[in-house]
């Protein structure tokens, strides 16, 4: 046996991390957000000007910070589950608390932004840029949100020594749903507020 984040109990061959369902889910939720970024990218081939010119109202600063502060609590979920799987249970929680911070700090800068864009007159209907900014970024939002349920969930799991080296499945399968929030808004970011 090589080590329990890669083998199952009596078993020599890779496994996968967390549940198969949760799986599922996130290819469904990627598949989703695919459809949008593919009609986004569609549309703004055929609106670069105005693309062009509505995206320098952006606040880059504001997304490149939430990036950083996704990056950091994805980082935190990774040694809460190493933690977890070197059976020092509740010795992980301050990192999955770190991570929510993080994600917590990800919705403040967001809400401060759309603030000062409502403030600008930004709305789904002042233009076809304006739209996709707010319904790429709330639609990201809110699954920040169901992340930060999830998080807090498995929180309260490793403090209460819930989650070990043979009892990793829920903690994985909640930390793959984190990383793939993580991952959607590292593609949202450029394409959204960088790419011309």
């Amino acid at each position: 046996m090589t080590s329990h984040a890669l083998t199952v109990p009596n078993s020599t061959g890779p496994r996968l991390a967390g549940d198969l369902a949760i799986w599922f889910f996130i290819m469904a939720e990627l598949l989703a957000f695919a459809v949008f970024f593919a009609a986004y990218a569609f549309t703004r081939a055929a609106h670069v000007e105005e693309f062009n010119l509505a995206q320098q109202a952006l606040n880059r600063n504001a997304g490149a910070i939430n990036t950083l502060l996704l990056l950091t609590g994805s980082a935190f979920v990774v040694r809460a589950v190493q933690g977890a799987l070197a059976g020092e249970s509740r010795r992980a929680a301050p990192w999955m608390l770190a991570a929510i911070a993080s994600g917590v700090a990800f919705l403040v800068v967001k809400m401060v932004e759309y603030s000062a864009a409502f403030d600008h007159g930004v709305s789904l209907s002042s233009s076809t840029f304006d739209m996709f900014y707010l319904s790429l970024t709330f639609f990201h939002f809110m699954h920040v949100i169901l992340g930060l349920v999830i998080l807090g969930a498995l929180w309260l799991g490793l403090r209460a020594g819930r989650y070990g080296p043979h009892n990793m499945n829920g903690l994985e399968s909640g930390a793959a749903y984190w990383h793939m929030v993580d991952l959607l808004w590292l593609i949202l970011f450029p394409l959204v507020y960088v790419i011309h």
